[in-house]
């Protein structure tokens, strides 16, 4: 499966998809320590050839350097570097900063999560109660001659649990096919400097659907970082490092790169859409991450390592805690990641997040329902996310097993040798996986 495909929405009444058979939490390892492969069930010569796969993408040209790690049983399997993190300058390392983008979103996610922990609000909540300023959402119906918007009411405000499973309506502005997608972009939403001019300028954009009817990549999650700092009257950067980072030793991971760091952070690039040769990227997704942001992006500012998202990971696959530090419950793990995709739009025409699909959306993760309709040797209920420069990661709690990817290419798209590297290597990892009972 993969992290951007288009998926389908969530109303308020919800079919929770039959969850996986998810293993105990086993007891995390203190430090993620480095353990033979054979020792965790792969295939020491076979999980090689994941390290092959990526330097080859290296060797051609299709990436500047890459990190990637593989763990199971809270026990690091591989953990590799290939290239560069500057074209024509210093080899990646595995202390390499990236800027993370939406892989920012699950974050948010179990920010979200702990104040839900803590009563301070409810899935099916409407997003009025916290948001008031949405109280009079227009939908997109259509355009007038001059090109103004043809309108009508929202029909009621999203809920909660549509803000966190993309399907409340919203669009983001990362593409302009679509004319309220355009709008987004035109507006400047992104761009803006305090959370005041956010949403004065997001009440303004009609929704592009009526919420409940359609799951589309949204500002949702930069929603939830206004709403986090509502309800814990902190900034988001501020409870993140409290809440998460640092009980979690997430030392590396900020929105933002202070100078005596600078020189490990990746350079970004970007494919040429004619010749597919890596150029600098210079386009309206380049982050400046030197400086603390006006607005810490909730959806998509943080920067951080591979090791320091490893433990993030970790913690989710242990069911919310590592190392004695307690973020979640196992109950709200498995609550994040299962499917909140309602059947209205699992059944849509157009919806690529489909029972018949086998994949799902639950909070702020994308989710695999059917392992062999999704064509994945992932675990059922293996969740996932990644990010606009083509990080990624995934946790597969059948197999007690999570991977990551950092890579720093946007759009990388462009290229089909990239396209699917998620996919790949994914099937990399668990064709190594030769004795998964061990």
């Amino acid at each position: 499966m993969w992290i951007l495909r288009t998926m389908a929405a969530a109303t308020a009444v919800v079919a929770l998809a039959v969850g996986p058979a998810w293993s105990a939490p086993r007891p995390a390892a203190p430090t993620l320590a480095v353990a033979a492969p054979d020792a965790a069930g792969f295939s020491p010569e076979r999980l090689k050839r994941l390290d092959a796969y990526m330097q080859g993408l290296v060797d051609q040209g299709h990436l500047p350097g890459a990190v990637t790690l593989v763990a199971r049983h809270g026990k690091i399997v591989s953990y590799e570097t290939f290239g560069k993190k500057v074209i024509g300058g210093a080899p990646m390392t595995k202390d390499t900063i990236f800027r993370i983008y939406s892989q920012t979103k699950p974050v948010t996610g179990v920010a979200m999560m702990i104040l839900f922990e803590e009563g301070k609000w409810r899935l099916d909540d409407p997003v009025t109660k916290f948001v008031p300023e949405f109280a009079h959402l227009q939908v997109y119906k259509g355009q007038n001659p001059d090109g103004t918007f043809i309108t009508e009411p929202a029909t009621r405000a999203p809920t909660m649990r549509e803000i966190m499973s993309h399907t409340g309506g919203f669009a983001y502005g990362l593409r302009t096919d679509q004319p309220v997608e355009k709008a987004y972009r035109d507006s400047g939403l992104l761009s803006s400097k305090t959370q005041a001019e956010f949403l004065n300028t997001l009440v303004k954009l009609p929704l592009a659907s009526q919420p409940g009817t359609e799951w589309r990549y949204s500002v949702s999650v930069d929603i939830q970082g206004l709403i986090v700092e509502r309800l814990s009257g902190m900034s988001l950067a501020d409870f993140m490092k409290s809440r998460i980072f640092d009980p979690l030793k997430m030392t590396e991971t900020s929105f933002w790169v202070p100078p005596a760091k600078s020189d490990r952070l990746a350079a970004l690039y970007i494919p040429d859409p004619k010749t597919r040769a890596l150029k600098p990227a210079d386009n309206f997704m380049v982050l400046d991450v030197t400086k603390p942001p006006a607005i810490a992006s909730g959806g998509g500012g943080l920067v951080s390592t591979t090791a320091d998202y490893a433990r993030f990971a970790q913690m989710l696959l242990n069911g919310g805690q590592l190392d004695g530090a307690r973020i979640l419950s196992p109950g709200t793990v498995r609550l994040m990641a299962s499917n909140h995709l309602t059947d209205i739009v699992m059944t849509a025409p157009d919806a690529s997040f489909s029972p018949a699909k086998g994949v799902g959306f639950g909070l702020d993760f994308a989710v695999v329902t059917d392992p062999a309709r999704d064509g994945t040797l992932q675990g059922e209920g293996t969740y996932s996310w990644g990010g606009a420069a083509g990080t990624w990661f995934w946790v597969d709690p059948k197999n007690d097993l999570f991977m990551l990817g950092m890579i720093h290419i946007l759009a990388k798209e462009i290229d089909p040798a990239l396209a699917k590297i998620n996919d790949d290597a994914a099937t990399l990892v668990y064709q190594a996986l030769v004795d998964p009972a061990q």
